[in-house]
């Protein structure tokens, strides 16, 4: 396991002056939009997470943890919970569900441990979810609506769901007049979600799949046979249910003569730098605001953070560890002069109707699913988000 450090950008990346700007403004935000709870610890608060930091997934765990890392590191400058620092815990799962559940049990045998973040994936997140029924789990990163029928108490979803974000794609191609769509799915729990998903949006809007082709599973790259059934069926769309592999994918149906326009859920953002000039076009859920969208608070808050640690390099995972982290230190924050497991779970249900800088949060003692944002963005001709 790995502690998060702050890291501190050299002194020539930005002018004395404005880097003492951005120290205030993160101090500034946390202090006030979040608040600091009136308690004292004599050990720092610990988080751990547990993700994929080195296999097929490792640009989204990589992404996540830098978001969450810099989140911290702005509350530690600004003073942390009273005085009392908080260390962020890396576990690598390799995206293995084993994994991720022995990752999850060793944190929970560490009593310094107060909550998990952002567990990754579908198989890995409901392991953790299991695990550790007496300790929150915050933001797992996946949308599979199977994990949210579970209604594990401990576990406060931040993202959509990937049946609201399958609705968003296809509620965005009949309004530009595409009606004939497939579908590319992994033969898996998590590709399973998707097809119930897609079927059911296709039924609202009285339409039929063009097409609807499977990989093996979630990390297999053997994609050639669903390249070739898509190419062959020529739908308008092709909604890619895929993730890491997306980008083989795709250069299999582009090679295949498929010409098919290509939306992507937000687990292919991840993919994107693969895809070169393949990704020209490409439309695909967002499930945070773009990292760019300076009008958001939230997105203000987490560039000046993010610069402050060390980089000036701003993605959709990153951004959404950086949520994850801000939803559970506001969890904190209502925890009470008590903090422990027990009462951080508490904390985390009493958000309701919470503006955490321009992202709604709702919560509850009945509720798990806390958040609504979901968009549609585009890679532009010269490689930028649109949205």
């Amino acid at each position: 396991m790995t502690v998060a450090t702050p890291r501190v950008p050299p002194s020539p990346v930005l002018p004395t002056g404005r880097r003492r700007a951005l120290g205030r403004i993160a101090a500034t935000a946390f202090a006030a939009g979040l608040g600091l709870p009136a308690f004292a610890q004599n050990r720092p608060l610990r988080i751990g997470a547990t993700f994929d930091n080195s296999s097929v997934e490792k640009v989204n765990g990589q992404g996540l943890f830098q978001g969450s890392s810099a989140f911290f590191a702005a509350m530690n400058r600004a003073g942390g919970f009273n005085g009392t620092k908080v260390e962020l815990v890396m576990a690598d799962d390799q995206f293995k569900p084993e994994l991720a559940k022995a990752n999850a049990l060793a944190f929970e045998k560490d009593a310094s441990v107060l909550a998990l973040l952002h567990p990754l994936g579908t198989r890995p997140s409901s392991e953790v979810m299991d695990a550790v029924p007496g300790m929150a789990v915050v933001g797992p990163l996946t949308g599979t609506v199977a994990l949210r029928k579970k209604n594990a108490p401990n576990t406060f979803w931040v993202r959509v769901n990937y049946a609201q974000e399958i609705e968003k794609l296809v509620s965005t191609a009949r309004v530009l007049g595409q009606d004939r769509i497939g579908l590319v799915h992994s033969d898996d729990p998590l590709g399973q979600s998707l097809l119930a998903a897609f079927k059911a949006s296709l039924a609202k809007a009285k339409l039929e799949p063009a097409v609807v082709a499977t990989t093996p599973n979630t990390t297999s790259m053997e994609v050639g046979p669903a390249a070739t059934a898509i190419a062959q069926a020529k739908p308008q769309v092709v909604i890619v249910g895929l993730a890491g592999t997306a980008p083989v994918f795709l250069k299999a149906l582009r090679e295949a003569g498929g010409n098919s326009s290509a939306y992507g859920l937000s687990i292919t953002a991840s993919s994107l730098g693969a895809l070169g000039e393949l990704s020209r076009g490409l439309g695909f859920t967002i499930v945070v605001p773009s990292p760019n969208a300076t009008k958001f608070e939230i997105v203000r808050r987490y560039q000046a953070d993010m610069v402050a640690n060390g980089t000036r390099e701003f993605s959709l995972a990153s951004l959404e560890g950086y949520v994850n982290a801000a939803v559970l230190a506001e969890g904190m924050r209502r925890a009470g002069p008590s903090l422990n497991r027990a009462s951080v779970l508490q904390g985390l249900e009493r958000i309701e109707g919470f503006d955490l800088g321009g992202l709604k949060l709702n919560y509850g003692r009945a509720n798990r699913e806390g958040g609504n944002f979901v968009d549609v963005a585009v890679i532009g001709s010269r490689g930028q988000m649109l949205s």
